[in-house]
């Protein structure tokens, strides 16, 4: 009875066995899956090392040294460090002023301004775009011996504000400062009993002096009344000095805005000081259509190729070729972390409050978290004010603007993540006004560091980032004069004491703390920075189309037909980075 009970034995294992094989292979199956879920696909592999970037920084306050193979930890400190520089001053900022005044061979409006030859402007665009159509209108019309009608602001661009002038701007103040360059009035008067209609045209971007007179004039003379539509950047870089000045003086103090957005704008400003001495405010500019538009890749795989290139595809004209190549050449604004990190590098400790000036954050609060981290006194305007205070104003996007433009000029240090035309109008301002930091990122230099981090300290980041800067602090005599836009780099309207300079220079020179900057260092810094001004940055606001057809609309103050003004191109000139 024995031998037949081994003979079956086998039968008996392998009754046994073949469940056991089959429960392990399914274990083995599902955990394969669990597995491909949890792996990147190839397509995310960028994000994927970005997101451990993050990892990395846990605010320690070593440097970082080599651990086993020798590769340095890249730990971020919460301090900013001590250098030898006043971090919310700009060097020798004090021997530099504003000037703007008119000589005396400047003639006065009553003297030039010819009768029956009137000038109207069509501004395009959101809030800091109008006002560069505005100030240069304001030239314009002083080019053309014309008296110039308040300016009418865009109301059909991607911004869909429809603010008149004097709901954003001060009216009133606006004529009488301007009185004695340019006779304004607020609405073109009626030509036999009749509401006047009149002609419209368009000029080239960067028209000067010559080509108004040649372009514009001779339509003036012989209709007595010219629109110039989608009025925008459309006065050359470069004039005469006694225009640049009145540039100046429409720009820098003839726009004073309305009394409601002042006040409000004045207790933002007041409520930011009331935790701390100084604060940064930082243009983040990380949209999704300034993302779309710029055509920049930032690791997010297939997801953010098909979210972005949807949002592109409203540009019927625009094709991104290299999604990389705008990375590399320094044409992308930097992300929030790498905005930190530069901050951090600079000086700026854990400490330091900052306001932020953004739209819709693309990624939302998963891409500001390390930003958050590096600086949890993080502000907005929706976060320092009440739902009621705001509410007058949450409906105009351009009055929401001024808010941000109020607190973003009165701050210690501003920052801006790109250069468009807020970028460029605050930065002319603050030079204008005492030379007030403004940080510019070198891009192009900072992305390769960036992408290196992890195979240096954090001593050694932070020293190239201070190298890189060099030149993008908004210092005096940083760019050259006439270079770059000139309502960025206003140099004709920027005076020296160089009386006082000259005593300074005669002084002993020191070392470290406090040293005055060499002739070597503003070389220096004057070469890198306007070698980075020849690169154009891809900006929505900027982009037009060549076509200049000249239209004849009904012309109404209040009720402006601006569907017949704009011509088809106008989807292509809406603005997303203002």
């Amino acid at each position: 009875m024995a031998l037949p009970r081994r003979r079956h034995q086998p039968h008996k294992r392998a009754r046994f066995l073949i469940p056991t094989i089959s429960a392990v292979s399914a274990v083995l199956v599902l955990l394969f899956f669990c597995f491909s879920f949890l792996v990147p696909s190839p397509t995310d592999i960028d994000h994927f090392h970005h997101r451990r970037h993050y990892s990395s920084m846990n605010d320690g306050d070593g440097d970082g040294v080599g651990v086993g193979n020798g590769v340095p930890v890249f730990r971020v400190p919460t301090s900013g460090g001590v250098y030898d520089r006043d971090i919310w001053r700009s060097k020798n900022a004090q021997f530099y002023y504003g000037c703007s005044n008119a000589s005396s061979k400047f003639a006065k409006a009553e003297d030039v301004t010819r009768p029956n030859r009137y000038l109207a402007i069509a501004t395009s665009g959101g809030l800091n775009q109008q006002r560069t159509g505005i100030t240069d209108a304001v030239v314009a019309a002083r080019i053309l011996n014309a008296t110039l009608i308040v300016p009418i602001l865009d109301k059909k661009s991607f911004w869909k504000d429809n603010s008149n002038f004097s709901e954003i701007f001060n009216v009133d103040w606006f004529i009488s400062y301007l009185a004695k360059d340019v006779e304004i009035i607020k609405v073109l008067p009626h030509r036999r009993g009749r509401v006047w209609t009149p002609y419209t045209m368009r000029v080239p971007r960067k028209c000067n002096d010559k080509c108004y007179t040649n372009r514009v004039l001779p339509v003036l003379l012989k209709k007595r009344a010219v629109m110039l539509t989608k009025f925008d950047y459309r006065l050359a870089n470069k004039l005469e000095m006694e225009l640049q000045k009145l540039r100046c003086r429409v720009n820098y103090h003839a726009l004073k805005f309305t009394d409601p957005i002042l006040e409000l704008g004045a207790k933002l400003v007041q409520r930011m000081r009331m935790n701390t001495k100084h604060y940064i405010a930082l243009h983040l500019r990380f949209e999704p259509d300034m993302l779309a538009f710029s055509g920049c890749y930032y690791g997010g795989g297939d997801k953010e190729r098909r979210e972005l290139g949807k949002i592109r595809r409203r540009w019927k004209t625009l094709h991104i070729s290299n999604p990389d190549k705008g990375r590399r050449q320094g044409r992308c604004p930097l992300t929030p972390e790498e905005v930190g990190l530069m901050l951090r590098a600079l000086g700026y400790g854990k400490d330091t409050h900052i306001y932020v000036a953004s739209g819709e954050v693309y990624g939302g609060e998963e891409t500001l978290a390390p930003l958050k981290a590096l600086f949890p006194n993080f502000y907005s305007k929706d976060t320092i004010s009440s739902k009621q205070e705001l509410e007058p104003f949450s409906a105009f996007s351009s009055r929401m603007a001024a808010l941000d433009f109020i607190v973003c000029d009165e701050s210690d240090v501003f920052v801006t993540n790109n250069n468009g035309n807020m970028a460029k109008i605050l930065a002319g301002r603050r030079r204008y006004f005492g030379h007030k930091p403004t940080i510019r990122p070198n891009a192009k230099k900072l992305y390769r560091l960036f992408l290196n981090r992890e195979n240096m300290t954090w001593g050694e980041f932070a020293s190239k980032v201070r190298t890189f800067q060099r030149g993008f602090m908004g210092e005096p005599k940083e760019v050259r004069p006439g270079r770059g836009e000139f309502h960025e780099n206003p140099s004709s309207c920027i005076c020296e004491d160089s009386e006082a300079k000259a005593k300074m220079d005669l002084g002993p020179l020191k070392r470290g703390k406090g040293s005055i900057t060499t002739k070597k260092d503003t070389d220096v810094a004057s070469e890198d920075q306007n070698m980075d001004d020849d690169l154009e940055w891809s900006d929505p606001e900027d982009y037009e189309d060549p076509s200049n057809e000249q239209v004849k609309v009904p012309y109404n103050q209040t009720s402006l037909d601006y569907d017949a003004l704009m011509t088809e191109d106008t989807e292509l000139d809406e603005l997303l980075s203002d």
